[in-house]
């Protein structure tokens, strides 16, 4: 699936992660694939469900 970058980089904002939201910017393509970033996100700790609305936390 698809998420837009700026989502990502919101969500880690709003937790007070201003450092991975920077990361996040510098490493992601606006168009982030959630199959191709899996690693990243995981190191983010974004749960790619959770910015949809879906049913999860955080990974940790």
């Amino acid at each position: 699936m698809e998420i837009d970058r700026q989502e990502i980089v919101d969500q880690l904002r709003g937790r007070g992660e201003d450092d991975l939201a920077d990361r996040a910017e510098r490493e992601l393509p606006e168009v982030v694939d959630t199959d191709q970033h899996a690693a990243l996100l995981h190191q983010l700790g974004i749960n790619p469900l959770e910015l949809l609305g879906g049913v999860g936390g955080t990974f940790g």
